[in-house]
């Protein structure tokens, strides 16, 4: 089979397309013949080695957890899926390859109106978002910071938050303010003088702060919060020498959530825009694009 692999910490040139051995399925779990896999910022920085101080990566390795394809081969014990099934969900063995092992825990069915790339983009995007919601126990009432609104994570967590009744201030380059506010959120420019401006928009505070960036706008989020109490963080490597939560979501997102996330988004109430899509071939050129951090929604590989 091929998949994308890498070799070495590094840039977006340690990626390379390789002839791989075909995985096969332990017990529990399925293969799936990848037709998307999403591509998340959490890739690039687990590549260039800035993630290792909060969990280690064996190399050589393949990037990618997000999967959408059909189940074509089943493991032992496996009764909830038959090949044939069309899925999404989180893959073990990475992604960015043309077949991928998963959990039958961490799949759902894929919606027939959903296509694959969409199907693709959502996984880590609406899991992390709820997770973290969930962590920082936002609720309604509650006035949420949220900083790389207009990502594919933040994205899903700004209609998230915003369903639990909480006002979403969201940071972003002025370019996609006008996308934050179809999506709900009230949005502010990033970089100096940010505090101002939060400030300014929300003069009564802020109750809780996801940092889906990992841009350094954790001191800003300390200042405006007073503290370190409910700020978490998602990609900043600096997080525990500055006290402030970091989750990893290690682990694959629960099919129940996934099944839930794949029944809004096919009836268009959760959106995860799709940016872009690549061939397997090009997922450097991928990794190029997402570390500019102005991606809106999600980028997708598709083999």
């Amino acid at each position: 089979m091929e998949a994308i692999v890498y070799e070495r910490f590094g840039g977006p040139e340690v990626l390379h397309l390789a002839q791989v051995d075909e995985v096969h399925p332990g017990p529990g779990q399925v293969r799936v013949k990848v037709r998307a896999a999403g591509v998340n910022p959490i890739d690039y920085k687990i590549r260039r080695g800035w993630m290792e101080q909060v969990f280690t990566t064996p190399l050589p390795a393949t990037p990618g957890s997000d999967v959408a394809g059909v189940v074509d081969e089943i493991g032992e014990g496996v009764t909830a899926f038959v090949p044939g099934d069309e899925v999404l969900g989180t893959s073990a063995t990475g992604s960015y390859a043309t077949h991928a092992l998963a959990d039958v825990r961490a799949l759902t069915r894929k919606p027939p109106d959903l296509s694959w790339e969409a199907a693709a983009a959502l996984p880590v995007a609406s899991g992390t978002a709820s997770r973290v919601l969930d962590e920082l126990a936002v609720t309604e009432g509650d006035t949420l910071l949220l900083h790389g609104a207009a990502g594919a994570v933040g994205s899903a967590a700004v209609q998230l938050a915003a369903a639990r009744g909480a006002t979403v201030i969201g940071t972003a380059s002025p370019a996609n303010h006008d996308y934050l506010r179809v999506l709900g959120a009230v949005p502010v420019a990033y970089g100096d003088g940010l505090v101002d401006r939060v400030h300014q928009v929300a003069p009564q505070g802020v109750d809780a702060v996801f940092d889906a960036s990992g841009r350094g706008a954790l001191p800003d989020s300390i200042e405006l919060r007073g503290g370190t109490d409910r700020i978490v963080t998602i990609a900043d490597a600096d997080a525990a020498r500055l006290g402030v939560a970091f989750s990893s979501g290690a682990g694959a997102v629960p099919g129940e959530h996934l099944a839930e996330s794949a029944r809004l988004a096919a009836v268009g109430e959760l959106r995860v825009p799709v940016a872009q899509t690549f061939a397997l071939s090009d997922a450097a050129k991928a990794h190029e694009a997402s570390e500019t951090g102005h991606v809106r929604g999600k980028l997708v590989l598709v083999p």
